[in-house]
Parts: C-alpha cells; structure tokens; sequence
C-alpha cells in the first residue's frame, strides 16, 4: 500500500491517507522490470546525480523511520540508514529499548559507526504484553510527531510487531524487512511476530526466494512483496575484515579451526535447567574432542545456576558484533540456536548446527553449510561429525551481495511512486 500523509495531523491525531489502484508485480533487482519501475528515482543513474536524490526525497515525501530494539536489527538497520543518508533521504531512527544492556545494544552503534537514535524509548525488560503494550504507547509519540514517509521494521522481536502495529493504525505505510520467514513453530513467539507484522505491512521486503513463495502461498499479491535479498549480508560483509583483524582469538588462547562456537539463547533451550543441563552434557562430549567457547547470552546466565557447565566448555562474556563475526569466521563448527547465526555462517562458509527443530531459514540448509539437529544427542553427535569430517559445504544465496540496502531503498521509492494500496 502506498499512503501519502499529510503534513498536519487531523483533530483525532491520527493521520491521513489516500489510495489508489494501481500495482506493480513483484520483480528480482536487476530485472528489466525492476528498473523500470525504479527508474524514476533510481540513485545508481549517473545521469541522475544530487537531483535524483532530491527527487527520491520528494517523492516518499517525510522520512523513513527505522525501528530497532533488539541486538539482531542494529545491523539490519545500520545499512539502510547509510544508504538513505547516501541518497539524502531524510530518516530517523527509534530504539525502543528492548535490548538495553550496554554488550547487547550500545557496542553496535559504536562498531558499526550507527547515528546514535533519535528517538529511544527505553521500554525495558517486560512481559511479552506488557513490553509491546510499553512500546506501542511511547512509538505512537515518535510517528505523531515525526510524520514519516514510512516506518522500516526489521526481523521477528517485539520491537517489529508493536511498531507495525501503531504505524498501520496511524495511516502510515510499513515495510517488513525479513518478511515472509517462517518455521511453522507457533510456539515461538517470533513467529507471531512475523505473521503479524507481514499482515499489517504494505511493502514485504523479503531476503530470499523461498519467503516470496511462503508470502504467495498465503495469498499475498506479487505488487506487495520486493525480493531484496539479506540485509544481515550487507553489513557482514562490508565489516569482515575489520572482524577478522580484532584479538579476541589471541585473548583467549584460540587458534583458527582448532574450536568451535556454541550460541545458545532460545527460551526453548535455556529456561529450563531440566532442558539446557542435557544439551549442554551432549556439547561437553563434543568438547572432549574439539575446544568450545560459549559467550553466554544474559538469558542463560541464570539458568547456568543450576546447571554445571562441562570442561571444554569455555563461558565468556557476550560479545561485540565483531567479536561475533570473528569467532565463527574462523570456527571448525558453530553450534547455535540463533537465526541471525544460520545466514552469518552460510555466508562465510563455515559448518553450523542448529540445535533446533525447526528453522525460518531453510535456505541455509539448502544452499548453505546448516544443519538442523535439534535438541537429540545423536542428532547433534552425527551432524558435528558431518561438519568435523569435512562433508558439509556450501555456497552463499543469491541477491547475499552486500547489495540489500541499495534494493530495499529502490523498492520504497518504486512503491510510493507507484501508489500502491494496501493487499
């Protein structure tokens, strides 16, 4: 849907929008298509220079909000602002707060050179309702006074449901970045995020071909949804070196493919000392043949008080999304529980197991070096010696190019020029 809000609220506070008819299909980037409809606004254009930026500008007509709050969105946000900042796209950030200890929120902005926010909501730790009901309450402020063009929600947290939420309320356009994933797991919380979120959204900005044909198969038009490719891509690549120059190897004592990583931080996996002391026994047996280093994830910390960590095992404090990068980049095998951590290794090519049952990234598994194992011991056993023997390979998806950013931009300025309802 494409709304133009104008630039005064009314009486009720909310804003106002117009629609209209027209649609477009969904296009790769690149495609004839795609630049056509892009043309008019395309910031690649040499022809085009300052007064292409200027006419993207006027044609979102108020800036694009990204909203961010849990450690995954800083760097899927980090990327679109500089591209909007590059295209002279006025944008404002919002960091609700969920995450807000300084290792799984600050550390981000500084490392990945982010604007500090111009809005932060400070929502805190809460309840599932609670936090969303914190975050609706005070992001309705930010869209009241901030009359965006726009609000970008990335991912699958709350901070991305309740933002989507208050801005379709408000008559506001919301694109989805990461839309369309599913793992078909109505036990986790992040997929009612997801469902939710892609329902009320305009613009489903999605990273790979297989979320287009969940998106399809729950009857979404092909004028709502832009395949983009990943974002998460963009910033991994574009900070890769800067990863692999930091000292974390050497501070504790590791060598490249001599350890492994485990991430653990799923509720599923670490709430329960009766279900993480198993899982971790299980990783205490691979440990015995291969080091692991675990940056414990403030979730588990408390469990950890009822469960003994096995030797091998080595717990360290969170990391830096550098440290992150630097560890699995030179990991024999990673082990995690973690979405963002599936694409992170697929991308850089090194072997994961997921130790879940289910996964919103099958194209990791397809086309990339993961393996889902869930929590079994011998499933875990035989997918590490998979990894461990060498017989799990891999090759990075297409449209994974550092090259997200530019589309995802492209898309906003298409479908606004377009004046495309909501589906």
């Amino acid at each position: 849907m494409s709304r133009s809000v104008d630039a005064s609220p009314p009486s009720d506070g909310h804003l106002s929008t117009h629609r209209s008819d027209t649609l477009h299909a969904v296009t790769e980037p690149n495609s004839p298509a795609s630049s056509a409809a892009s043309s008019p606004a395309d910031a690649t254009d040499p022809s085009g220079g300052d007064n292409t930026h200027s006419s993207e500008a006027a044609v979102l007509g108020g800036p694009v909000v990204l909203v961010a709050g849990a450690r995954p969105n800083f760097m899927k946000v980090g990327p679109l602002q500089a591209e909007l900042d590059r295209r002279s796209i006025p944008n404002r950030l919002v960091h609700t707060g969920q995450h807000y200890d300084p290792a799984m929120s600050d550390v981000f902005f500084d490392e990945l050179g982010i604007r500090p926010p111009d809005h932060h909501l400070e929502v805190g730790s809460a309840s599932h309702a609670v936090q969303t009901a914190r975050i609706m309450e005070a992001f309705e402020q930010v869209v009241a006074q901030e009359q965006p063009s726009w609000v970008v929600v990335p991912g699958d947290v709350n901070s991305t449901m309740a933002a989507s939420l208050v801005a379709a309320k408000m008559g506001v356009r919301v694109a989805h970045l990461e839309a369309g994933l599913r793992s078909r797991d109505w036990a986790m919380p992040e997929e009612v995020n997801r469902v939710v979120t892609d329902r009320v959204s305009d613009l489903l900005l999605a990273p790979s071909p297989d979320a287009v044909d969940n998106l399809r198969a729950e009857g979404y038009p092909d004028s709502a949804v832009a395949l983009v490719g990943n974002i998460m891509a963009d910033t991994l690549l574009a900070n890769l070196e800067r990863a692999r120059s930091r000292p974390i190897l050497v501070t504790h004592g590791l060598t490249p493919g001599g350890y492994g990583l485990v991430t653990l931080h799923r509720p599923s996996n670490v709430d329960d000392p009766d279900t993480l002391r198993p899982l971790l026994a299980t990783l205490g047996e691979i440990a015995e043949e291969l080091p692991l280093i675990w940056p414990v994830h403030p979730r588990a910390e408390s469990a950890l008080n009822a469960v003994e960590v096995p030797a091998g095992i080595t717990r360290i404090e969170p990391v830096s999304y550098l440290d992150s990068i630097a560890l699995q980049a030179d990991a024999r095998v990673v082990l995690t529980d973690s979405g963002g951590v599936q694409e992170e290794t697929t991308v850089l090519g090194v072997p994961c197991v997921t130790l879940r049952t289910t996964t919103e990234r099958p194209i990791t598994i397809t086309h990339g070096t993961n393996q889902l194992a869930g929590t079994d011991p011998d499933a875990i056993r035989q997918a590490t010696r998979r990894a461990l023997d060498g017989d799990v390979s891999g090759a990075r998806p297409d449209l994974w190019d550092g090259e997200t950013a530019r589309r995802c931009v492209d898309a906003l300025v298409a479908h606004t020029a377009a004046n495309i309802p909501h589906h």
